[in-house]
């Protein structure tokens, strides 16, 4: 094999991998104000929850932002952000309450959740970005 047909070949490997998800992460991962930035960044799709220990609605929602991390791995990353632990974040997207869901596209806020709702009604919010 020559080393372009080598190349090629490696090449497409590492777009199938992308493409399957292998290069997202398994299940919901924790974000802090240092590696945030980073994150946003680094995945097309990425749902922040903005939460603390102490919020019982934000209990609610984690097992559901926890099946969409699972679900739609390969299209979409969930994270959590304690609001506590990281209020320099917190402040710069102006979080007022919690539990608070942003959804980045390509780095840029597209859809801003305020609550503890349903995975029917959160999902349709969260499709057409899809």
């Amino acid at each position: 094999m020559d080393e372009v047909e080598r190349i090629k070949k490696k090449k497409m490997e590492e777009m199938l991998k992308k493409a399957r998800g292998q290069d997202f992460p398994q299940g919901v991962i924790k974000v802090t104000d240092s590696d945030f930035g980073e994150v946003i960044k680094k995945y097309p799709l990425v749902l922040v929850d903005f939460w603390a220990d102490w919020c019982h609605p934000c209990k609610i929602v984690a097992p559901v932002i926890e099946d969409l991390a699972n679900e739609y791995r390969g299209k979409l990353v969930c994270a959590k952000l304690n609001v506590d632990e990281n209020k320099k974040t917190a402040t710069l997207f102006n979080i007022m309450s919690i539990p608070t869901l942003l959804l980045f596209k390509n780095g840029q806020v597209v859809e801003k959740i305020v609550g503890a709702l349903p995975k029917p009604q959160l999902l349709e919010k969260l499709r057409p970005h899809f």
